[in-house]
């Protein structure tokens, strides 16, 4: 993957790679192989900062609701021994840190590939305790986590009544942080399930990624975050973090890309970026895990995860060719994506014009009627017929999208063209990619009009622009059907579903770009690769908060073009582009 980074607004005519995004090959790793890179973890995490001696010579016991109860005693800053409900007390190493009067401390259990991760609030003695595990899944290398709520015992006090537990109080914020590891991230939780995460020192801030989260309470300031990176490496990131200081301290356990053991603590200060919208009802601060499985009781550690890649069929070339021989179609009608899309335009029946791309072809356009146009490439004799569908987002720009006939690779064009200006932008979508033949592929491609009654420009074109960038914008396409977009970096798109109470709920991310058409219009794309293949393409107008698209969608059932259409709302934003501007 492609680790450049830009900012501002591109020099016209740059064509951005395709860039693939769940393409890392993390091996299947075994129980045995996980068994043996643990072993050093009995020394305890390393810790780039000095570890806390806050536990040093003390004793605990942690009571938890449902769960188990630990007796530690702590032999030093790094060593402590530990027995699980009376059962025999174990040596091992662990390692302290301490954020204000909040204690979280990390060690696994010798022996097994388990362990604990303990968050004692010393103001209040309540406890949260987050048991991990791997093997616990297809994919034994991906951390899974049992929450536990409870209190540290004192001997002759009373129980106290009070837990920490999940909330949505820090829904909707975003940080930038920086470790004492020099690791820098982008995080934002634009929902109560799940988090996003950009890397812009592994993996230089180009994509950003997606991971089911917990969100604790601890008081108004202190709340403690845990994700874990599902479909993707499988590590699990851990911290209590300060809002008003913006510092944390916390955990990371899996294995890298290189399948090296990662396991340290680390401190870490920041900046808070903003704060979007929230959609529950006032008086809602999800005190109920709003990810609570349908049936109970539930398995140990049981969550809602979004597997795209595994709950989507991969098809093969020839089954995916066999599916668009059955069916190929190019806006066969109504469908969920478009119950609030605009009316369709009859502004370009009648016209006759050439589009000439600079990095692509060009192309003569004959709209014979409002839905029905015929095309050829320059220098053709025959025409080609195809259906299409458009519409006028803002006076004098069109968005339309049609099929390219017989083409090799079901090729569609989806353009933009701006009459007043003359300009032109197009969306080459192709099925197959190197991966899956039932995903799309996108090329963009910038021009010029060529009309009787326009003076095509030289030199000015459609670019691609920042300006989205940190936006989050809401999406309605019909009743009960309701999105939000968060246009987290300069090539990525994440989409956050909605859960019943208005909460945000699953979130996935691809690669995407958006173009700068006019002041307040833009044409943006994304792919759901990794996921269902498919191509989504929309020029959202943000004066009128209402958005046009063409979805491209490759699928077992076969091939379609489809109108999509949706009102908007303002979300908020992240002060986020310093972040992606070019660095030396």
């Amino acid at each position: 993957m492609c680790t450049a980074q830009s900012g501002g607004n591109p020099v016209p005519h740059i064509q951005y790679p395709q860039e693939q995004m769940h393409r890392f090959a993390y091996t299947k790793l075994t129980e045995r192989q996980i068994s043996q890179k643990l072993v050093p973890a009995a020394a305890g995490p390393a810790s780039a900062s000095p570890l806390s001696g806050v536990l040093a010579g003390k004793s605990l016991k942690i009571v938890t609701d449902n769960g188990p109860e630990l007796n530690y005693r702590f032999a030093s800053n790094n060593r402590l021994s530990v027995s699980e409900n009376g059962g025999m007390a174990v040596d091992v190493g662990y390692g302290a840190l301490l954020l204000d009067h909040v204690a979280l401390f990390s060690h696994l259990v010798p022996g097994t590939q388990r362990g604990y991760n303990v968050i004692v609030d010393q103001a209040t003695g309540l406890a949260t305790v987050f048991e991990v595990w791997f093997s616990g899944f297809i994919d034994n290398r991906e951390v899974q986590r049992e929450i536990y709520y409870g209190y540290v015992e004192e001997r002759g006090a009373a129980t106290p009544q009070a837990r920490h537990g999940i909330t949505n109080r820090i829904e909707g914020k975003g940080f930038y942080w920086k470790q004492d590891t020099g690791v820098e991230t982008l995080e934002f939780f634009p929902s109560a399930a799940y988090s996003n995460f950009v890397e812009l020192t592994r993996l230089g801030g180009e994509l950003s990624f997606c991971g089911p989260s917990d969100y604790i309470k601890i008081n108004d300031e202190l709340y403690i975050y845990a994700r874990v990176e599902c479909e993707f490496s499988g590590t699990m990131t851990l911290y209590v973090l300060d809002l008003n200081r913006v510092e944390q301290v916390g955990v990371r356990l899996g294995f890298d890309s290189n399948d090296d053991l990662e396991y340290y603590l680390f401190t870490g200060s920041g900046e808070w970026l903003g704060q979007i919208a929230q959609f529950e009802e006032f008086g809602n601060v999800g005190a109920a895990p709003p990810v609570a499985p349908d049936t109970a009781p539930a398995e140990k550690g049981a969550r809602r995860v979004y597997r795209p890649a595994r709950t989507n069929p991969i098809l093969t070339k020839a089954e995916m060719e066999a599916a668009i021989a059955n069916t190929k179609e190019a806006f066969p009608g109504p469908n969920a994506m478009a119950g609030n899309k605009g009316p369709v335009s009859d502004y370009l029946a009648g016209k006759e014009l050439t589009v000439r791309y600079d990095n692509g072809p060009v192309v003569e356009y004959r709209f014979d009627e409002m839905q029905q146009l015929r095309w050829r490439y320059e220098g053709e004799r025959a025409w080609s017929e195809e259906r299409y569908e458009s519409w006028e987002s803002a006076p004098g720009v069109i968005m339309f999208g049609h099929f390219l006939g017989d083409a090799p690779e079901h090729d569609a064009h989806i353009v933009v063209m701006d009459f007043e200006h003359a300009l032109a932008s197009c969306l080459h979508a192709t099925t197959g990619t190197p991966y899956v033949a039932n995903e799309a592929a996108v090329k963009a491609w910038f021009g010029v009009i060529e009309m009787a009654g326009l003076t095509p420009p030289i030199y000015r074109r459609h670019q691609y622009t920042d300006e989205l960038v940190g936006r989050a914008l809401t999406w309605n396409y019909s009743p009960g059907l309701t999105s939000m977009h968060l246009y987290s970096t300069p090539h990525s798109l994440s989409w956050i579903i909605f859960g019943q109470d208005g909460a945000g709920g699953m979130e996935w991310s691809g690669p995407a770009s958006y173009v700068k058409i006019r002041d307040d219009l833009y044409l943006a794309y994304w792919l759901e690769e990794a996921c269902n293949g498919t191509l989504g393409t929309i020029l959202v107008n943000m004066r009128t908060m209402h958005d046009c698209g063409i979805g491209y969608h490759p699928r077992a059932s076969g091939l379609s073009l489809d109108a999509m259409g949706a009102h908007s709302r303002h979300a908020g934003r992240f002060d986020i582009n310093k972040y992606f501007t070019l660095k030396g």
